[in-house]
């Protein structure tokens, strides 16, 4: 997509280009990104989005993709284990879905078009990784009322509940295989004492618009939506129990960022708590081209949620990252003008790279100093270099690092360089220079100490 350079020029124009090493939101930069969903596992945040495709003028969305990051702020690019084609039933509208962790599985439930009715269903796909390959684990809905925004949650007792809605909230009591349910639908009833009062329509006299977040914290639970419409801000209510009765709390986020919707993740990591939003914050981004940003917050003493607001500064970076063990290309705090691409060998690579594009990795922890630097390369064009540059793309050069073609744009090859002047913590950047044209591909990197 390419925003990323659109994003450095605009800084520049407005002569707050320094602001590109502080500005870690929205996280994602590569593609437009929406509806996020976290996920805690084995020490990492696995995120799950939807994807507005570029230049979209309606919801126009035909998979679901997945990053993960350790810190927060390094996130990585794990491509498209899931879309529409995934399951055979459905013929459009990868909307907001969200994945949990249950018995050595991950399932994903994901809201589209059914073909055969062409309202709106849930399915719910499985797999044995985070990062899939995920498959369809009924071959048909799970759900099937026309509504949409499925949340998951798994209570203390073992018990898991399925909520989803827009115009109306409902649950089932998902049965211990997370693939059926018990109990019939039931119908969550929209009051104004447990979702607020929306006043100006009559047909739905609740602020409760769609996106339920379904949590539980010290006991309360917690169901964090978008509110109102439109523009949507993110509310919440909470209950003694998994269905209620709810009390509307008040504002998460009011409305804000170019986006005419909004969607909540919220999630504890590593002793803090963290709330995911999307907005229309990237150059060409609005209500159908979103991405996905995060804050850190702290919940109140007595529970409740204070209001958050947007930043492009983000979450702080949650401890450093390790530069002498291998890093995927796709590894990215912030960049410019760079892509990504399945690999042919494993994963993701970053492509498309021209003279002067770049990536940003946050707080990588050099120590007592590195002294080269591997990347595995690939060029059917002459290639170009890697300049390995500290806390800036003009800062200390700590190294240069020169790709030859290799014969193909999968082809791959090692390539290493001498590094000196690389200790203590800095932000790395990998600037890419060379001819006209594209110069080469990424697929990992590493230094050695």
């Amino acid at each position: 997509m390419k925003v990323g350079t659109l994003v450095v020029a605009l800084l520049c124009a407005l002569g707050l280009f320094p602001a590109v090493a502080a500005a870690d939101n929205p996280i994602i930069q590569t593609i437009y990104t929406a509806d996020p969903a976290p996920l805690v596992y084995n020490g990492r945040v696995y995120l799950y989005t939807g994807h507005d495709e570029d230049g979209s003028t309606n919801f126009t969305m035909k998979e679901w993709r997945v990053w993960s990051s350790a810190d927060m702020v390094n996130w990585t690019d794990h491509g498209s284990p899931l879309n529409l084609a995934s399951f055979s039933w459905a013929s459009a509208n990868a909307w907001a879905g969200q994945t949990v962790y249950r018995n050595g599985k991950f399932y994903w439930y994901v809201p589209m078009t059914v073909r055969a009715t062409g309202a709106m269903g849930i399915g719910v796909a499985v797999s044995t990784s985070p990062t899939g390959p995920f498959s369809d684990a009924l071959g048909h809905p799970l759900v099937a009322n026309g509504e949409f925004d499925p949340t998951v949650f798994v209570d203390d007792d073992g018990q898991a509940y399925l909520y989803w809605g827009n115009p109306h909230l409902w649950y089932v009591k998902l049965n211990p295989d997370m693939i059926s349910y018990s109990g019939g639908v039931n119908q969550i009833p929209l009051t104004t004492a447990g979702f607020g009062t929306r006043t100006g329509n009559t047909s739905r006299p609740t602020l409760f618009e769609e996106g339920p977040w379904v949590y539980k914290r010290n006991g309360l639970y917690y169901n964090v939506f978008a509110a109102k419409c439109c523009s949507e801000f993110i509310g919440y209510s909470t209950a003694p129990g998994p269905t209620g009765p709810w009390t509307y709390r008040g504002t998460v986020m009011p409305t804000q960022g170019s986006s005419f919707t909004n969607h909540p993740g919220v999630i504890d990591f590593n002793g803090g708590s963290y709330f995911f939003y999307h907005n229309g914050a990237l150059p060409g981004g609005g209500g159908y081209t979103r991405s996905v940003a995060v804050e850190k917050f702290a919940y109140n003493a007595d529970g409740s949620i204070p209001t958050i607001n947007m930043t492009t500064t983000g979450a702080p970076q949650v401890g450093t990252l390790n530069p002498y063990t291998r890093q995927e290309a796709e590894t990215i705090a912030w960049e410019s003008g760079v892509e990504t691409e399945p690999s042919s060998e494993g994963g993701m690579n970053v492509g498309y790279l021209e003279n002067g594009d770049w990536i940003k990795v946050k707080g990588a922890a050099f120590g007592s100093g590195a002294r080269s630097f591997t990347a595995r390369v690939a060029s059917a064009a002459a290639g170009g270099r890697i300049e390995l540059r500290l806390d800036s793309t003009g800062g200390t050069l700590a190294g240069t690092c020169t790709v030859g073609g290799t014969g193909g744009w999968q082809t791959w090859t090692s390539v290493s360089c001498p590094v000196s002047g690389a200790t203590g913590t800095h932000d790395l950047y990998l600037r890419f220079t060379g001819g006209s044209g594209y110069l080469f591909n990424v697929n990992w990197w590493q230094f050695a100490a």
